[in-house]
């Protein structure tokens, strides 16, 4: 087995939807880790979303362009990622009505707040950046 399949089996067996590249040490050298991470963008596998972070993707049926396979979208994507650096921040107050029940209408995209000295990093999926806090 190689080490391409190595990682995408764990990246399957997963829970989590976003993966930082050192999830992977143990499995391979650094770069070995790389050229497979890099091989897994290639096929689809994977979408990078920023400097070490990946996620899982699938094929867009309309665009036939890779997208997150997380259910939640890319708002949820954040919500892991922020969570998962320990980043303490805050949701708008719009949003966090709609998730509580108070209110009914459903934000387009959900405002996050935080302190940029936590997490400075650029964060892409598809079009969408995701790395400036409001």
């Amino acid at each position: 087995m190689t080490s391409i399949d190595r990682i995408f089996d764990k990246i399957k067996r997963s829970r989590r939807y976003v993966f930082e590249r050192k999830d992977f040490n143990g499995i391979a050298s650094y770069d070995q880790v790389g050229r497979a991470l890099k091989q897994l963008v290639k096929n689809t596998q994977l979408m990078k979303l920023g400097y070490g972070l990946y996620t899982k993707a699938r094929l867009n049926s309309l665009t036939g362009k890779p997208m997150p396979t997380h259910p939640g979208g890319t708002d949820a994507l954040m919500r892991e990622i922020l969570k998962m650096k320990g980043v303490d921040f805050v949701m708008d107050s719009l949003s966090l009505q709609s998730l509580s029940g108070e209110n009914t209408q459903i934000p387009s995209s959900v405002h996050y707040s935080w302190d940029p000295k936590q997490f400075n990093r650029k964060l892409l999926v598809g079009d969408r950046a995701l790395n400036l806090p409001h």
